[in-house]
């Protein structure tokens, strides 16, 4: 039975790909070119392609009223990065079964994918009566006990309890309501059921209306969404894959049961290929859709040529990020034959929890407080901001609490005085912030650094790698190596000059493939080029999630006391620390810029956002490995009454390097920091005027 193109894609289970269709009537028949995304085709009557693909492509809104379309609507096109937040309209009408819900709804392991519903009905498990009204999440569907059902959860007084509805369930099943919000990208993938429309409400439209909005000025009612799908198809006599909206005014009609499948191209996908057994390498295909991009390899991956695939493999890399407090961060993998070299960055610690999870046996852990910290209790140490410690390790201590004694987890560390150290204890569930200080100048290779360090880690690239002719890595003023992942690559080749081979990746690279049934001439690859790989941010919190699966998260800090009130304190700028620990030239005080009208409060604060706390090299003739203070500078905060407007000038800072302060500057220093003290005050003066 033919069927509009629109009406069968619509209707079409992703499940039950691929499929045969015969073109049977429409405007493009009778050799007529069809032109979409650069592919040219042609449609006529009688044609059979094969559908082994469908997503949205973009959206067809119109301006709902009483869930209806208005009269008075005109339709718009909305592409799917259009700006706004949506909030979902729960659909009015049921569904009849839990076969159709699984059938129609997306169902996933995003948080995006587990669509929650009602029952107007109770329905009586074995263990467990789900009550009418009751929302269910449905989290995924799989075999259970050879029949397919789905994986629910309720929960019932904060407690989730979980169970599984065959698909063979049936009853009333509504859509709850979603007070989530959403971008048109998300709900074109995971909120717009098959065969229904979807009703969406603006809530948030990011931007200000202008005349190329298609939508009306200060609209905030509801859109009714219609979905355009782009169809990827496989034609008889071609080998690259075409690409059809399914708007279309095309007639079509499923011939899959009668026609032979294997006389079409089969395309794979880069996953396809992992699957196939490491014997079957290896393999000569030909590009049907090569992948975009202008950095090797895939600038070389065209549709049409014939690659090598000479094994699949799955390669250790290091996840590393960029290191600034803006965002958005660059993400990088880095293979581990990288060549260049790197030297180490300060690491930052939220809370003293965090330093008991970096010391290592290896070496010291010398630290500098960016916050104070008000201890609670006499026994245990109250930080100021500069003081210095080395870290020594986890212990427990009795202390007073509420008249009781009681036994809690502290670090143990050695506080650096002017002359002398003196121990001390930190409570664990401290909530202060630290900066490294480092004494290590040494340059490592990456490997070393994953052999010897424990990650995350903080590092800047000190000799860039000479054997690429762009090191991207080089130009980052900071990198985090966040954690070591095994990925999933295949090892490609040209057949036409192959003087090297590459990896791809199999799950980042969108690229189809079809096998050639030829042998290869050299089993043996050439030689590997890998390259560093810099990856989005979706793709980045996959590859994070994915690799997380398998490990076992630390466990939770211990909590402060509630009882205990935080004490106001004077937070440092942990840029400025960090740059002062690296690049000790900056000697320079920088207060913020603040004005006060004089009916503003009887007493205003400048906080200090550059604090010269100031560290020297190592001291090479104490075998223990002890840091010795030089000088730590920090001003705590100034307090005046009815100030007026004041400015205190920024000096321009110096390039960073990794030289560390010598004993023979130690008078400039000190110079410097007085000058600039005495600079400060004066303009304080001034503003009082």
């Amino acid at each position: 039975m033919a069927s509009t193109l629109e009406k069968f894609i619509h209707s079409l289970d992703p499940r039950a790909l691929p499929r045969v269709l015969q073109i049977q009537s429409g405007i493009y028949f009778q050799g007529s070119i069809y032109e979409m995304f650069g592919n040219e085709c042609c449609l006529s009557t009688g044609e059979v392609i094969k559908i082994i693909g469908f997503k949205i492509n973009k959206l067809i809104a119109s301006i709902c009223e009483n869930n209806e379309v208005s009269r008075f609507s005109a339709k718009v096109e909305l592409p799917l990065n259009f700006p706004g937040l949506y909030k979902v309209v729960a659909d009015k009408t049921p569904y009849v079964s839990i076969e159709e819900i699984t059938r129609k709804v997306s169902i996933g392991p995003t948080r995006f994918g587990h669509p929650c519903f009602y029952s107007p009905e109770d329905i009586k498990l074995a263990n467990l009566t789900i009550k009418h009204g009751e929302q269910i999440t449905f989290n995924s569907v799989e075999k259970v006990n050879g029949t397919m059902a789905v994986n629910c959860g309720v929960v019932r007084n904060n407690q989730s309890h979980s169970f599984t509805l065959p698909l063979s369930q049936e009853g009333k099943f509504y859509e709850c309501e979603d007070d989530q919000i959403y971008t048109l990208k998300e709900i074109a993938e995971w909120k717009i059921p098959k065969c229904r429309n979807r009703i969406v409400k603006l809530s948030n439209t990011l931007h200000t209306w202008d005349s190329s909005n298609p939508l009306p000025e200060n609209f905030d009612g509801c859109l009714i969404l219609t979905p355009v799908y782009e169809v990827q198809a496989v034609m008889k006599f071609r080998k690259d894959i075409v690409h059809i909206l399914s708007d279309l005014d095309v007639e079509v009609k499923d011939i899959t049961d009668c026609y032979d499948i294997s006389s079409f191209l089969q395309p794979l996908s880069l996953e396809d290929v992992f699957e196939r057994t490491s014997k079957e390498f290896p393999m000569v295909a030909e590009i049907m859709e090569g992948p975009s991009g202008s950095q090797k390899p895939y600038n070389l991956l065209h549709t049409g040529k014939e690659i090598v695939i000479y094994k699949k493999y799955q390669p250790t890399r290091v996840l590393a990020s960029e290191i600034r407090s803006d965002s958005p961060k660059r993400h990088f993998l880095i293979p581990m034959s990288y060549k260049g070299k790197f030297k180490r960055r300060p690491r930052e610690f939220p809370t003293a929890y965090d330093l008991e999870i970096a010391r290592s046996e290896k070496e010291q852990l010398h630290v500098v407080a960016t916050k104070a910290f008000d201890s609670p209790h006499k026994e245990l140490f109250s930080v100021s901001v500069g003081d210095q410690f080395l870290v020594q390790q986890c212990q427990t201590s009795e202390v007073l609490y509420e008249g009781r004694k009681k036994v809690i987890d502290v670090l143990a560390c050695e506080q650096i005085l002017s002359d002398t150290y003196k121990k001390v204890l930190l409570p664990m569930y401290m909530e202060g912030g630290f900066v490294e200080v480092i004494h290590d100048k040494k340059q490592y290779q990456l490997s070393e650094i994953c052999k010897e360090f424990r990650l995350p880690f903080n590092v800047k690239v000190s000799v860039r790698d000479l054997s690429v002719e762009e090191d991207v890595l080089a130009a980052m003023p900071g990198l985090q190596f966040e954690e070591e992942i095994t990925d999933s690559y295949l090892l490609i080749s040209s057949t036409s000059s192959p003087v090297e081979s590459w990896e791809i990746p199999v799950y980042r690279l969108n690229m189809s493939v079809h096998l050639l049934s030829r042998d290869v001439q050299t089993v043996v690859p050439p030689a590997t080029k890998t390259t560093v790989e810099e990856i989005s941010e979706e793709q980045y919190y996959m590859v994070r999630r994915y690799e997380n699966q398998t490990l076992h998260p630390p466990p939770r800090p211990p909590k402060k006391p509630t009882t205990l009130a935080p004490k106001p304190v004077f937070a440092v700028s942990k840029q400025g620390v960090s740059d002062v620990l690296q690049a000790p030239k900056n000697f320079c005080v920088d207060t913020t810029k603040k004005s006060c009208s004089n009916q503003a409060a009887d007493v205003s604060e400048l906080q200090v956002s550059c604090q010269n706390v100031l560290v020297h090299r190592e001291n090479k003739n104490d075998m223990t490995g002890k840091a010795t203070l030089l000088e730590t500078s920090v001003i705590k905060g100034l307090t005046n009454k009815a100030l007026g407007k004041c400015e205190a000038e920024k000096e321009k800072e110096e390039e960073h390097n990794y030289d560390y302060v010598d004993e023979n500057i130690i008078e400039n220093i000190r110079k410097v920091f007085q000058d600039t003290t005495v600079r400060n005050k004066h303009a304080l003066s001034e503003g009082r005027r």
